[in-house]
């Protein structure tokens, strides 16, 4: 898919004396230049995909980290408390683990970028559609699939620059671009206007799709997933469970085994349990500039830096011996079969993002899957006071990761049923890019007080890995804190007038 469609992304505009990219929505295809049928339209189409996976020209020349879908879990997961930070780095991810954010650091800055790309793209896409006289079921599944993706891309934008939703709605949310004539000056939409935006998109999208052209696309349960998504993010408890049922009850997808789990990740497509995935293939194989190359290596693959954090590894220890959720957090161990340390940090790595075609840096990374949606559905109703339930869903996902003998019977003492709930949700989602921002939209503190160098000032001869550490910031992060969202760009800020910038 990067080469076939490779014309479509076009040369990038003069860059501003600066040398700070110009990501006004110019940067886009034109109706002139796309074909206005079946053929031209699915070529454009599958070129906006690729825009998830293409590595390109940024800010003066191509890096191999900048990549859309690394950023997008790298941002949200090295922010949680599931990844620690195994040494201090320049590197723009590094951001993420300090929260240290500045407009300028090109991990956000790429995203940003990509993010309008995308959108851009499906708007171009939607205006050539536009002057098509009847269009047949194939053009109106592409017209969906675009209107998929520029939900996608705007609920992303608002998850990294805005505030959640529960926290503040009138806060300053993202610019909705939703027409190739927009002006490149515009101003941020509100939170709420941004969220009605993005289900008003994804209900299009699910009216229009009714043929599906595999899960490495978009498709009418697809969109239903973004919506039970987005509606969990708004607290609307109702429309979540709808939307979630609508997915679950679809016929399409089941929840994979003990025995499938283990190696879903690697075969994506193929998976009875993926909704929605990017598929990448061996050409696609990017080694250390993969998204699993900070988190997994085999000894010759990829860096290795960034480890499951003890937080997550206690989490989840009631049940090691038959969790099969545990074959992700992968000890790397000396010859003598003890867990190598990085700088006093233990190797626990991550496999995730590894293991497609037996590649340790290769992957389709799942976008949505259906255990997302009993989970989403499962908060929904502890959130409306339905224990039964909430138990329910969420020991239907233990019965399939090898804890059929450890289901809820009762919310355990001194737990309330959310936090059940969050605590599977966390187990089972780890490292998919949900953590940070499900901690901070359910306005509770992230705990960040085990051992890594998100911790300012910290050397290796300060660790002990027999207590916790004390006195260092970043330990605790309230879901108030300012530096929970990152700041606007300084590409947008300098080329549009009416963007204002995050405190």
């Amino acid at each position: 898919m990067r080469t076939r469609f490779f014309f479509i992304i076009l040369i990038l505009p003069a860059f501003l004396t600066s040398c700070l990219k110009d990501v006004s929505p110019s940067d886009a295809l034109t109706t002139d230049n796309l074909t206005s049928t079946v053929t031209g339209m699915k070529n454009a189409l599958n070129g906006a995909y690729a825009l998830f996976k293409d590595h390109m020209d940024f800010a003066g020349g191509k890096d191999d980290n900048n990549m859309y879908l690394r950023q997008y879990f790298q941002m949200n997961d090295f922010a949680s408390d599931d990844i620690v930070c195994g040494q201090t780095t320049t590197d723009a991810f590094y951001y993420s683990f300090s929260l240290a954010h500045t407009p300028t650091q090109t991990n956000s800055r790429f995203f940003w970028y990509v993010s309008y790309k995308i959108i851009s793209d499906a708007n171009t896409v939607l205006a050539a559609a536009a002057k098509i006289e009847n269009p047949g079921d194939e053009i109106k599944q592409m017209i969906g699939e675009c209107y998929f993706l520029r939900a996608w891309a705007t609920l992303g934008l608002a998850r990294f620059y805005a505030k959640p939703y529960t926290q503040d709605p009138g806060a300053p949310g993202v610019i909705l671009r939703t027409s190739i004539s927009d002006p490149s000056s515009k101003a941020r939409s509100t939170v709420a206007e941004t969220y009605a935006q993005i289900i008003s998109d994804a209900e299009m999208a699910a009216s229009l799709m009714n043929t599906s052209r595999g899960v490495q696309y978009a498709s009418k349960e697809a969109a239903y997933a973004l919506l039970s998504r987005t509606f969990l993010y708004e607290d609307n408890t109702d429309s979540t469970t709808y939307y979630s049922n609508l997915v679950i009850n679809s016929g399409r997808f089941t929840l994979e085994t003990a025995t499938g789990y283990p190696s879903m990740f690697a075969n994506a497509t193929s998976s009875t349990e993926t909704i929605f995935c990017i598929a990448f293939t061996t050409v696609d194989d990017y080694k250390k500039a993969s998204i699993a190359s900070m988190i997994y290596t085999d000894g010759t693959s990829g860096w290795g830096e960034e480890f499951a954090t003890t937080s997550l590894r206690d989490t989840m220890s009631a049940f090691a011996d038959k969790d099969v959720r545990w074959n992700y957090i992968v000890p790397f161990k000396d010859a003598d079969g003890n867990v190598t340390k990085k700088n006093g940090i233990e190797m626990y790595m991550i496999g995730k993002f590894s293991g497609q075609g037996n590649s340790p840096t290769l992957s389709s990374p799942i976008l949505f899957r259906l255990a997302e949606m009993y989970l989403n559905r499962a908060e929904a109703a502890a959130k409306a006071g339905n224990t039964t339930a909430a138990l329910a869903d969420v020991n239907m996902i233990r019965k399939n990761r090898g804890l059929e003998a450890a289901q809820y019977s009762a919310v355990p003492a001194g737990k309330t049923i959310l936090d059940v709930v969050l605590k599977e949700r966390r187990i089972e989602l780890a490292f998919e890019g949900h953590r940070a921002f499900d901690v901070y939209r359910n306005k509770l503190a992230m705990n960040r007080t085990y051992w890594g160098y998100h911790l300012p000032g910290l050397k290796e001869s300060d660790i002990n890995l027999s207590v916790l550490p004390t006195n260092y910031d970043n330990m605790i992060i309230n879901w108030d804190n300012t530096k929970t969202i990152y700041y606007i760009p300084i590409d947008e800020m300098q080329t549009n007038t009416l963007c204002t910038q995050n405190p």
